[in-house]
C-alpha cells in the first residue's frame, strides 16, 4: 500500500503512516499536527492543505500522488480553495480566471486532485481539442481540470453538450488568464451551468503564516506567488513577466503594430495609478488616438493588468465624478513600470502614496474574490472636492475607507470621513476605517485607525454584522 512518509522531522527522524497516496515532506512540517489530522482520517491529501498543516503556514515538498509527480516549493494555501470546492459540489462547471502566474493551476490541481489535468497551452493537446472536441472530451468521462480554456474557446460549446447530457455537478474545472473574452464565451455557452471565480496574486491574509513584508517592501515586491516561491528578485521577475505578457498574451487579444508605443502607454498608466482615468491625456502623451487608448485600456483590463474602480453614485443633490480611477492588479508590476529597481527607492518615490493606496484597494478586492464574491468597491468624489478613497458597499449599507501612506496620524486624515458620514448618515455600517502606513492601531470615535495587515479582519467583522 502507498505510504505517507514524514522525513527528517524536527520531532522524529523517520515516521511511516498508511495513506492512500505518497507524500514526501521535507523539513518544516510539524509532525505533531500532521499526525493529529491523520488520526482524523481525512479522505484525500488535499485536506492536509485545507487544514493548514504547515510550519509557518507553508512547507517545501516533493509530492507524488497516484503516480504523478508535482513539485511544490513553499506552498501557500489559498483562501479561494474552500469556496471553489464548495461551489464545485453545486455546479457542473467552475471557472477560475485571474492574471497569468497568479496560482490558478496550482489551486486547481491541489484542490481537485482527483480530476485529470489537461493543459491547452500544449500545442498537441490544443490541436486535438480544436480538431476533434468530441473525441477529446470523451477521454474524460468524469470531467477534468482544463487549463487555459481561452486557447480553445470553441470547446465550451461541447462542454455545454456534455454537461446537459450528464445532468450532474462536479464535472469540469476551467481556468483562464483572460477576463472579458472568457466570461463572454461562458455567458453564451455555459449560462447557469458555471460558477465564476477570480484568483488574484497572494493577499496579506494568505501571507500571514510567513514573514509579512513591511510597507515599502510589499510595494516593491508585489504579491505574485512565484516571487515568494522561488525567491526571484522582483525587478527581474516583473521584467520577465511584462516581456512575456507583451510577446505572448497581448498578441492573443489584439494585433498591436507598434509594441513600443503600447509599452509606453502601460508605463504611463502606472504613473497615473490612483488617479482618475483620463484617456485624452494618455492618448496625447503617447501619440495615439483616444479610440486606440480606449481599446488598449480594455485589453489591459481583459488580461488582468489594470483595474478600474468605479465611482459611487447617489442621489444627494450634488454633482458627482463619473470617471473611474485607475489601479493595477499588482503593485509590484506598477512599481517596476514606474522605474523602481529596489526597495530603498520606494520611500522617496513621488508615487509612494499612490502605490500604497493601490495596495489597500487590491487587498479589499482580494478579500471579496477569495470568498467567491463580486467586487463591491467604489470611490466617492464630488464637485466640491469631497472624496473617499474606497467605499465598501453591502446592499443599503456603506463602509467608507480612507487610505493614507503617512506613518503619523493628523486631524486632516479624518476630514473626508466626517463629511461622508454626514452625507450618508442612515447608511453607514458602524465605524469608518482609516488605513495608514503606521504601526499603532487606534479605535477612535466613529473611526478605527488600522494598518493594511488588519484590513481583512475588519472587513470580515463588518460583513458578519450585516
Amino acid at each position: 500500500m502507498p505510504m505517507f512518509r514524514l522525513a527528517k522531522s524536527k520531532l522524529v527522524k523517520s515516521k511511516l503512516v498508511k495513506w492512500p497516496g505518497i507524500l514526501e515532506v521535507s523539513p518544516g512540517l510539524s509532525l505533531r499536527r500532521a499526525l493529529y489530522f491523520l488520526n482524523h482520517q481525512p479522505q484525500t491529501w488535499r485536506e492536509i492543505f485545507a487544514h493548514g498543516i504547515f510550519a509557518n503556514g507553508y512547507f517545501s515538498d516533493i509530492m507524488q500522488f497516484r503516480g504523478e509527480s508535482m513539485k511544490l516549493h513553499n506552498f501557500i494555501p489559498r483562501k479561494l480553495a474552500e469556496n471553489a470546492d464548495n461551489l464545485f459540489q453545486k455546479y457542473p462547471v467552475i471557472t477560475i480566471t485571474g492574471p497569468r502566474q497568479s496560482g490558478k493551476t496550482t489551486l486547481a490541481r491541489t484542490t481537485f486532485s482527483h480530476k485529470p489535468y489537461v493543459n491547452l497551452e500544449n500545442p498537441l493537446v490544443r490541436e486535438f481539442a480544436q480538431e476533434d472536441p468530441v473525441a477529446f472530451l470523451k477521454q474524460y468521462p468524469d470531467g477534468a481540470v482544463i487549463d487555459e480554456i481561452q486557447r480553445v474557446p470553441g470547446l465550451l460549446s461541447w462542454i455545454q453538450v456534455t454537461v446537459d447530457e450528464k445532468r450532474e455537478n462536479s464535472l469540469y474545472v476551467l481556468t483562464g488568464s483572460q477576463q472579458f473574452e472568457l466570461v463572454r464565451d461562458i455567458s453564451q455557452s455555459l449560462a447557469g451551468r458555471a460558477a465564476l471565480l477570480k484568483l488574484l496574486p497572494l493577499s496579506l491574509e494568505e501571507l500571514a503564516g510567513l514573514r509579512l513584508p513591511a510597507v515599502d517592501e510589499m510595494i516593491y515586491t508585489g504579491f505574485y506567488p512565484r516571487i515568494y516561491d522561488q525567491g526571484i528578485e522582483p525587478a527581474q521577475a516583473y521584467g520577465d513577466y511584462f516581456e512575456t505578457y507583451v510577446e505572448r498574451d497581448l498578441r492573443q487579444l489584439m494585433n498591436i503594430r507598434n509594441l513600443s508605443l503600447f509599452q509606453r502607454f502601460v508605463r504611463l498608466c502606472a504613473g497615473r495609478c490612483g488617479q482618475l482615468l483620463n484617456l485624452s491625456s494618455l492618448a496625447d502623451d503617447v501619440g495615439i488616438s483616444q479610440k486606440t487608448a480606449r481599446e488598449w485600456i480594455t485589453v489591459l483590463e481583459a488580461s488582468y493588468i489594470v483595474f478600474l474602480l468605479q465611482p459611487y453614485y447617489a442621489n444627494i443633490g450634488k454633482r458627482l465624478v463619473k470617471t473611474p480611477k485607475l489601479y493595477f492588479y499588482d503593485t509590484g508590476l506598477a512599481a517596476w513600470l514606474c522605474g523602481i529597481e529596489n526597495e530603498s527607492q520606494v520611500a522617496t518615490h513621488p508615487l509612494r502614496g499612490s502605490l500604497f493606496e493601490n495596495t489597500v484597494v487590491m487587498e479589499a478586492l482580494k478579500f471579496r474574490y477569495n470568498r467567491g464574491k463580486r467586487s463591491n468597491l467604489y470611490f466617492y468624489r464630488d464637485s466640491n472636492g469631497n472624496e473617499i478613497d474606497l467605499v465598501y458597499s453591502m446592499g443599503h449599507f456603506l463602509l467608507p475607507i480612507e487610505i493614507k501612506s503617512g506613518q503619523t496620524i493628523t486631524s486632516n486624515y479624518f476630514r473626508g470621513l466626517k463629511k461622508f458620514r454626514s452625507l450618508f448618515k442612515e447608511q453607514i455600517a458602524g465605524p469608518s476605517l482609516l488605513v495608514y502606513a503606521g504601526e499603532v492601531e487606534q479605535p477612535r470615535q466613529d473611526v478605527h485607525v488600522i494598518t493594511v495587515y488588519s484590513l481583512a479582519n475588519y472587513l470580515q467583522e463588518v460583513e458578519c454584522r450585516m
